[in-house]
């Protein structure tokens, strides 16, 4: 139903991929659809999984001698597979391969075969706003954006199954974590705390569990691409910059499921929390797209000056939840561009119309935003 544009098909004019994306945002129908004369392996089924497993050899034989695109999903269910792909690469050069994952966790800690700069690795994100059009963020900052709930009649109901079947598959069936009630109550506080500094005493004692343990599940949810630590900006001289991380989910409607939240409506704190979580996700989304290798933080003083996010470190983008800005939501901005040479200074808003301000900062309203955005006249 939608037109994605993660762009696979000009990079295997030239290299192999690693597609990662957490589960549900449409890898497998993505490929099925691009690619339905490629041989396919799911490793999700059982029988395919047990042969393999059993022979990782087999592989090699049967393709040493196709000319094709083959496509492994859900590599990380059987990593050992990597070495005979490693193989069939340098004997046949015409040969590609695309080989999906929704956990990079085994892969980066088990010291799997990542083929030494053979694939290229592409990350699949939920929908975004060229893919679904600039009119629907009401129902995206309620419900997310992955392809199935964003389609359904029942997104409240398919996304808390989605948090269900995530703990289950994702987190029990891979032995991640010991005990599954104590990071059951980390993720429901990781809800709260979305787009927050990381505080992993304060996560500890709101949960019970050792800040040690909490530190460990923050990258858990990062290795299986449910969440992204997203870096403060460290480069201020004038102004004593903060050092600590902050978390978000990779999907607005997963992180409001987990903490609970009813109804997000334009004017309540809400609001403003679940905007900047979305348009972070835009920007995350369009650097990885756009394969642009520009630094995304933060920018937070000690002195509580804040800047929500920093591209490149000369594009600063701050969001507010309001129909009206103020000179005082300026501040973190003009704090900003007295210490670092910004470029372009960006204040994402509700409000009707774009307006500009005399030290060339733009005050932008967010469809405006994502549509210069994925335009190319922010980030380029």
């Amino acid at each position: 139903m939608f037109s994605r544009i993660i762009g696979l098909r000009d990079i295997l004019t030239h290299s192999s991929v690693f597609l990662f994306g957490p589960r549900q945002t449409g890898k497998s129908t993505l490929l099925r659809t691009l690619f339905p004369q490629a041989k396919f392996y799911d490793l999700l089924e059982a029988d395919t999984f047990r042969e393999l497993s059993a022979a990782p050899e087999l592989i090699r034989q049967r393709l040493q001698a196709e000319d094709t695109l083959v496509i492994i999903d859900e590599i990380q269910k059987l990593p050992t597979l990597l070495d005979e792909v490693h193989l069939l690469i340098e004997r046949n050069k015409s040969l590609r391969f695309i080989l999906t994952g929704s956990s990079a966790r085994k892969l980066k800690r088990g010291g799997a075969n990542l083929l030494a700069g053979r694939a290229l690795i592409c990350r699949l994100h939920p929908l975004v706003s060229l893919e679904v059009s600039y009119e629907h963020i009401h129902e995206r900052l309620n419900y997310g954006s992955l392809p199935a709930v964003f389609t359904s009649s029942v997104p409240q109901e398919l996304l808390k199954a989605y948090v269900g079947v995530y703990l289950q598959e994702e987190v029990l069936a891979e032995g991640l974590v010991r005990n599954i009630g104590a990071f059951s109550r980390f993720l429901s506080t990781a809800g709260l705390t979305n787009g927050e500094q990381v505080n992993f005493t304060a996560v500890g004692s709101d949960t019970g569990i050792p800040p040690r343990t909490v530190r460990e599940h923050y990258q858990i949810l990062e290795d299986t691409l449910i969440g992204y630590l997203l870096p403060p900006l460290q480069k201020t001289q004038k102004r004593k910059p903060v050092s600590t991380p902050k978390f978000y989910f990779f999907d607005v409607g997963v992180a409001n499921v987990l903490a609970k939240r009813g109804p997000i409506v334009p004017g309540a704190e809400l609001f403003g929390r679940a905007l900047e979580h979305f348009v972070f996700l835009e920007l995350r989304a369009y650097l990885d797209y756009r394969r642009l290798d520009y630094p995304l933080t933060y920018w937070r003083s000690r002195s509580q000056f804040e800047v929500d996010f920093v591209i490149g470190d000369e594009i600063a983008v701050e969001v507010k939840g309001k129909s009206l800005v103020s000179a005082r939501d300026l501040k973190g901005l003009q704090a900003l561009s007295e210490d670092i040479t910004l470029r372009r200074k960006i204040l994402v808003c509700t409000e009707r119309e774009p307006r500009r301000f005399e030290d060339n900062l733009d005050v932008l309203p967010v469809e405006t935003f994502l549509r210069k955005l994925w335009g190319g006249e922010i980030v380029a």
